[in-house]
């Protein structure tokens, strides 16, 4: 399908803030125009942008979509509590199918908020596949093979066969959720599957001070980073999640094997689990991306959200009211993200690159007047402001409606049944 964006204002390289004003040409799911006047020709749909902004979509880069089913019922507790006597006790009802239908309606979410691909760690990956193939939405979807390690045969030749089916929009790559849930054979399989797929791996990192102490007093004085590095889990790079508890050596390990650097400032705000030095993240010239983490401990997918808070709280952790400029959140939020989620063609808006793409209203109240439009997407942008959302070429969510091809009471209506359920076999277990 051809799509012609006209009279837009055009924020190509969210790195740069520049924003200029013209058009943009989409072809079969890929930018075949950026410039003053595209080419004429045919198009069959052509999108009056009105002076409103197009810019890369922001790309999620740690969640745990289908964790919808505990927003708002795990509040107000520190991580280990949140996970041991509420969340934990939940995910031991999950079905079959649960994972699909709850990944729906967080995949609605992320559209509405001009996120146009995530990174999601969760049980029943390939139901979390079957998701986003099914509604247009790109998934990077982290993996493991069997707490024993059995099965790593299984786990790789699934990763090949959806990394190379063309039609669909998801990538697998091997990942463990954390240390201290991990054994080390299963860590050991992952090692090797990294190595036969040349595949990053990704996991929880340091999120807590109890966690790396405990990591610590496992491991023979190692963190977590340390301990993952010595089974050569970083030997395809891959990174980490969080990571507030960071050694200088840790750093260095990143810095070394080129990982990413995903911070979730909005759960580990909640959590009180504390604050990322993302400072020295960019000192350091190591990829930062943000993501949201799950629903259950956020509560909500907005990178808007996560943009403002991982600016501001970079200013108070330093004093600082210069110490992380506006736009390293936004750089963030958008070409870290694809580079974290390997999509080194989604990362600006350039011909030959992915369409995938977000248009801001630029008339709501909290974006006039027009000064610096960058920055001020992120100390004042919101969900608000998102009028469109295109994914590979096609228009998802418009001014408040969705077009993924089901209707959205019914997703709710089954998330709900599913929750219900869970809730109530959690309570009588």
């Amino acid at each position: 399908m051809d799509i012609l964006f006209r009279n837009v204002l055009i924020l190509a390289d969210p790195s740069t803030g520049k924003v200029q004003k013209g058009e943009l040409a989409v072809h079969e799911g890929t930018i075949s125009y950026v410039g003053e006047k595209a080419p004429a020709t045919t198009y069959d749909r052509v999108i009056e942008g009105e002076n409103n902004l197009i810019l890369p979509g922001f790309k999620n880069a740690h969640s745990h979509s289908a964790m919808v089913f505990a927003r708002s019922s795990s509040d107000d507790l520190p991580l280990s509590r949140w996970l041991n006597e509420r969340i934990f006790p939940l995910e031991e009802h999950l079905r079959e199918g649960d994972v699909y239908a709850l990944s729906k309606v967080a995949i609605l979410e992320y559209l509405s908020s001009g996120i146009t691909a995530s990174a999601d760690m969760y049980y029943f990956p390939e139901e979390i596949a079957k998701a986003g193939d099914d509604l247009g939405f790109r998934f990077l979807i982290v993996g493991t093979p069997k707490e024993d390690g059995e099965g790593l045969d299984e786990f790789i030749a699934l990763c090949r066969n959806y990394n190379q089916n063309p039609s669909s929009l998801c990538h697998f790559v091997p990942g463990f959720h954390a240390e201290y849930t991990a054994n080390e054979k299963m860590l050991l399989a992952l090692s090797k599957a990294s190595h036969e797929l040349n595949a990053p791996v990704w996991a929880h990192n340091s999120e807590t001070f109890d966690e790396v102490e405990a990591c610590k007093k496992r491991h023979h004085g190692l963190t977590p980073t340390e301990y993952m590095e010595s089974l050569g889990l970083f030997d395809y790079g891959g990174g980490g999640y969080h990571c507030v508890y960071f050694s200088p050596h840790d750093f260095e390990i990143f810095q070394k094997h080129h990982c990413h650097f995903v911070s979730c400032p909005g759960s580990n705000s909640k959590l009180a689990s504390g604050i990322a030095s993302l400072t020295r993240v960019n000192e350091l010239g190591i990829n930062l991306a943000l993501g949201t983490d799950g629903p259950g401990s956020n509560n909500a997918l907005d990178m808007f959200y996560e943009m403002r808070f991982a600016s501001v709280l970079q200013k108070i952790k330093e004093k600082k009211a210069d110490a992380f400029d506006g736009l390293l959140a936004l750089k963030a939020a958008t070409i870290g993200g694809a580079l974290a989620l390997g999509m080194e063609d989604a990362t600006t808006l350039k011909e030959g690159n992915k369409a995938d793409i977000v248009m801001l209203d630029l008339k709501r109240p909290s974006m006039q007047p027009l000064n610096d439009i960058a920055r001020n997407i992120v100390y004042s942008g919101s969900k608000d402001c998102v009028l469109l959302t295109m994914v590979n070429g096609k228009v998802l969510y418009e001014k408040g409606n969705f077009y993924v091809g089901e209707d959205m009471s019914s997703i709710y209506q089954k998330a709900q049944e599913i929750t219900n359920r869970l809730l109530k076999e959690s309570e009588a277990s």
